[in-house]
């Protein structure tokens, strides 16, 4: 979802920080940065809470990740176009807590689905939505440049 990503934040204009244990490719463009961070346990996640600000966007499939960042106040989407929100991230912990115990137990072996086409879509439906209300809550008006 990357370049998904990095195709909305040009059009609108937004600054996008990508956070990993390990240096890896990006566009050169300004607004795009990577922060490489160590490799100790979580270290990319607690990164990421260290600095999210609220109404910021993160962009994860790492739910406990999703869990604390809704906590410091900012916006998350699961790489799905999924919004995570106070209202189903309870709900997301426990499923996430019961497909682990599945998995420890043999009963559920592969990971997730490949994402489809509609995946896609959603996911930028989504994150436009997303942004729209965000610039609106600021009251920066039309998220057009």
């Amino acid at each position: 979802m990357k370049n998904e990503v990095f195709r909305v934040a040009g059009r609108y204009g937004l600054e996008v920080t990508l956070v990993a244990n390990s240096w890896m490719r990006t566009p050169d463009e300004r607004w795009i940065s990577l922060e490489v961070v160590g490799d100790g346990f979580d270290a990319a996640d607690d990164w990421i809470v260290e600095h999210v600000e609220p109404l910021d966007i993160v962009v994860t499939a790492d739910i406990p990740l999703a869990d604390r960042c809704l906590k410091a106040g900012a916006r998350v989407m699961g790489t799905t176009g999924r919004p995570f929100t106070e209202d189903n991230i309870g709900s997301a912990l426990a499923t996430r807590e019961l497909l682990e115990g599945l998995r420890g137990a043999g009963e559920i072996t592969g990971g997730p689905a490949p994402l489809l086409k509609r995946d896609r879509s959603l996911f930028l439906q989504n994150l436009d939505e997303m942004i729209q209300a965000i610039r609106r809550e600021r009251g920066n008006g039309p998220a057009d440049r």
